[in-house]
């Protein structure tokens, strides 16, 4: 890494004053404003900066899809490719009414740094389809699915851009991508997504790995505060896959979970939940609403609840200015891509609290689907022990990558995740030159 060199106010056309007109809730400036950081202390080159800065390719599509009814619909698609020079681009796709431009953006480029920081040979991408799924019948879904891949299926392959599941997406979605890209090249190509069924190439441990990568940093965490994790108070905010399964590893390791939510509430209670209860509760019920062996309570509540680690594993800017003053957490994995904005992160600094990043604390995900990409390609396929041990290395090594960056840069760590990863993309781009 080259020595860090503070820039003045200004550089690379870097306002200073960028936080008082850049909105909260946009993500790809949001997560911009902490590339920008790492940029300076790095002292990349202003040719370079803009490079790294831009995304380098943006597809839209219309996805016309026949409903049950007869009608006909034409939703919106879209997928980003932000940087490959380190790999073939990987990130997932997300069906939801409130997908965007920019937030596949940003996400994309969350992609590429996540990659590069746990050292993994992929860059970052993005998609997504505006859709509301829940209203969809099964016939429909996978309609919506087979089109919208057709419409990006010259991005898509095993050496350019591997999708992955993601918000309202799944292994039987992915598994749909896979026979569209198969039977327009006329044979069966597995490692062309990853977290699919094992039954077709999908890796075990793939389905654990984002929270079980959460449950390996967070112990790390809490070890560098001269805590352990059993014993420790854990709030996870979110009890979709990466929650439930990071509340439920925590539990087994000891810790103590005292508040969880999803979008129907939250429940607290300070001796701790039975998380195999809750998970068998949620399996049956959809929800965690109506939960009997717990206080319900907002789910404003939880984030600010009396713990030692807070785990933000829902959607994009719930930790803001607002918020982030009464977070009584030490500390903060972020399961969630991009849970805490800016101006809220200045705070929890001021406060003390260690934040594990979202580019490292849900790094796990994308490391096990480069294993499944590795064993899909070389036809060998390893068994849950192997994958475990071998996710558990990469995240510890990437931890204390992280952790000496801090220490040698005397910054934040988030600020060191980005400091790790923007170096390695830049030293790809360097080593490659430029294309003209």
């Amino acid at each position: 890494m080259s020595e860090p060199a503070i820039q003045p106010p200004g550089h690379f056309g870097i306002r200073p004053d960028k936080e008082t007109f850049l909105a909260e809730e946009n993500p790809f400036e949001a997560m911009m404003e902490r590339f920008d950081h790492a940029a300076q202390l790095l002292n990349l080159d202003p040719g370079l900066y803009k490079v790294l800065r831009n995304p380098e390719k943006q597809i839209i599509v219309s996805v016309p899809v026949l409903r049950d009814s007869g009608e006909l619909e034409v939703y919106t698609g879209y997928r980003v490719l932000y940087n490959t020079s380190r790999g073939p681009a990987k990130g997932g796709i997300r069906f939801d009414l409130n997908v965007t431009l920019e937030e596949v953006k940003a996400l994309a480029a969350w992609m590429t740094w996540k990659c590069a920081l746990v050292n993994i040979p992929f860059g970052g991408s993005k998609g997504g389809v505006v859709c509301d799924p829940t209203t969809m019948s099964m016939g429909e879904l996978e309609r919506v699915t087979r089109r919208y891949t057709a419409g990006i299926i010259e991005t898509l392959g095993p050496d350019s851009d591997v999708p992955a599941p993601d918000v309202n997406t799944n292994e039987r979605v992915m598994a749909w991508i896979m026979d569209t890209y198969s039977m327009h090249h006329r044979h069966t190509v597995t490692a062309v997504v990853t977290g699919k069924p094992v039954a077709m190439g999908g890796s075990l441990g793939r389905r654990e790995a984002t929270g079980r990568g959460c449950m390996f940093v967070t112990r790390e965490a809490l070890a560098k505060l001269g805590m352990g994790l059993k014993g420790a108070r854990v709030a996870v905010q979110g009890f979709g896959n990466v929650g439930s399964v990071a509340a439920d590893l925590m539990a087994k390791e000891g810790a103590r979970i005292v508040a969880v939510s999803d979008k129907s509430g939250a429940l607290h209670n300070p001796e701790g939940l039975d998380i195999a209860e809750l998970i068998k509760w949620v399996k049956e019920h959809r929800q965690l609403a109506g939960y009997p062996k717990a206080e319900a309570f907002s789910k404003e509540q939880l984030l600010t609840v009396d713990c030692d680690v807070l785990v933000p594993a829902a959607t994009e800017n719930v930790i803001t200015r607002k918020n982030a003053p009464h977070i009584k957490a030490k500390i903060i994995c972020e399961g969630a891509n991009g849970p805490t904005t800016a101006a809220a992160d200045e705070i929890l600094e001021k406060k003390g609290v260690f934040v594990i990043p979202d580019i490292l604390a849900n790094a796990g995900g994308v490391t096990v689907s480069y294993f499944e990409w590795v064993q899909d390609r070389g036809g060998y396929f390893w068994d849950e022990e192997t994958v475990n041990r071998r996710l558990e290395s990469i995240m510890v090594r990437a931890f204390n990558e992280v952790a000496a960056t801090t220490e040698k840069y005397k910054v934040n760590t988030r600020i060191a995740s980005y400091i790790v990863a923007v170096d390695r993309v830049a030293a790809m781009h360097r080593l490659r030159g430029m294309y003209a």
